[in-house]
């Protein structure tokens, strides 16, 4: 999928995500909120779980995500891109809850971009709904 695209777009869509993950890996909110459209849909698809807009929906999801966990770390990604605005992501997950134990997942993103920004993000994780 990546034929024909400048080395440069792909970077940059890389970039990008790995960008949004570590704001989410530092619990930084503000940074996190800042990678999305305001009008953003994010949905987790294997719980049939959906939230709209940035500032709304998608902010009480990461507010809950850095209550419940410790720490948080996503890696070990592989990404695959349809540009010049989608790309796919595949990574492990730990998410260290606050009694310390460690929860390991592997999930798959697919995110789509629209004015430099996430517009719409599917998930699709192991494991129990960490983002519910």
């Amino acid at each position: 999928m990546t034929q024909g695209l400048p080395h440069a777009q792909r970077s940059a869509l890389i970039a990008q995500v790995e960008r949004y993950f570590a704001a989410v890996d530092r619990m930084d909110l503000a940074a996190t909120l800042d990678c999305f459209c305001p009008d953003a849909r994010f949905s987790i698809a294997t719980y049939d779980t959906h939230y709209q807009g940035r500032d709304s929906g998608l902010r009480g999801m990461f507010e809950r995500l850095f209550e419940r966990y410790q720490r948080v770390w996503h890696g070990d990604f592989d990404h695959v891109i349809d540009a010049p605005q989608r790309i796919a992501s595949r990574f492990r997950v730990e998410n260290t809850l606050v009694d310390g134990s460690l929860r390991v997942k592997h999930n798959c993103n697919f995110f789509r971009v629209r004015d430099g920004r996430f517009d719409e993000v599917f998930v699709y994780m192991s494991g129990d709904n960490s983002l519910g």
